[in-house]
């Protein structure tokens, strides 16, 4: 029992050390908004240490969350009732979002799941969407679920990507709108939570590759974003 336990604590370098290389946080109608005051005060919840580590807090329950999809689940079911809707989302951080929505959606609903590129040079943020959709979507309703957005830089790329290929209608569904930090002008159309300008991890973003299986969105306070040496990534 020895060993194993020293073995998991060198696999686990400090968070606050480890310079970070991914997750870019990346809004218009319904949402819940948290303050500061309202999740300051909340508690990690009972799980494994070594999953949760360097998390300093909890921003949004599993509770709340499971909650929140089954509404927007239950609202995107109404206004497109009758209808077919093609989810388009970026990788790798919408996963868990996408997964649990589309089942809350009593629609017929095909996904189209896209890989992203960023980099960033001189603090820039660059994003371009390379490669061509599996899916057409020419005269289909589509719907960007998005886990998160916090420039809008990524969003707009895949806005204009999506808009090239014609389709008959297009809104976004995002989680997390985090309006703090918007540099680009965004249209959302169903907000899960406002959330503060912190770092969240959990539920599908990560940090450093880690925390994206944690059921509640946490928050960590010391990470350090846009990393300080130039990197393209096909992240968050």
């Amino acid at each position: 029992m020895t060993i194993i336990m020293n073995l998991c604590r060198k696999r686990q370098p400090s968070i606050s050390s480890r310079p970070l290389r991914r997750n870019w946080l990346s809004t218009h109608s319904f949402g819940y908004s948290l303050t500061m005051a309202s999740s300051s005060s909340s508690k990690l919840p009972p799980l494994s240490t070594l999953a949760a580590r360097g998390v300093d807090r909890v921003l949004i329950s599993s509770r709340r969350l499971r909650r929140r999809v089954r509404e927007l689940g239950r609202q995107l079911s109404q206004d497109y009732a009758g209808r077919e809707v093609l989810c388009v989302g970026a990788l790798n951080g919408v996963l868990c979002f996408l997964v649990d929505l589309m089942r809350e959606m009593d629609l017929p609903t095909p996904i189209e799941l896209v890989h992203v590129d960023r980099s960033f040079t001189n603090g820039d943020h660059h994003v371009s969407v390379p490669h061509p959709f599996r899916e057409t979507l020419k005269g289909r309703d589509v719907l960007i679920v998005e886990d998160i957005v916090d420039t809008g830089i990524t969003l707009t790329a895949l806005i204009e990507a999506v808009r090239r290929e014609g389709p008959a209608s297009l809104r976004v569904c995002a989680l997390l709108d985090k309006p703090a930090h918007r540099q680009a002008d965004v249209q959302i159309d169903y907000i899960g939570f406002t959330i503060p300008p912190v770092f969240v991890v959990g539920y599908g973003l990560d940090y450093e590759s880690l925390y994206r299986n944690l059921p509640f969105v946490g928050v960590i306070a010391d990470a350090v974003w846009p990393p300080a040496e130039p990197s393209t990534d096909a992240g968050d």
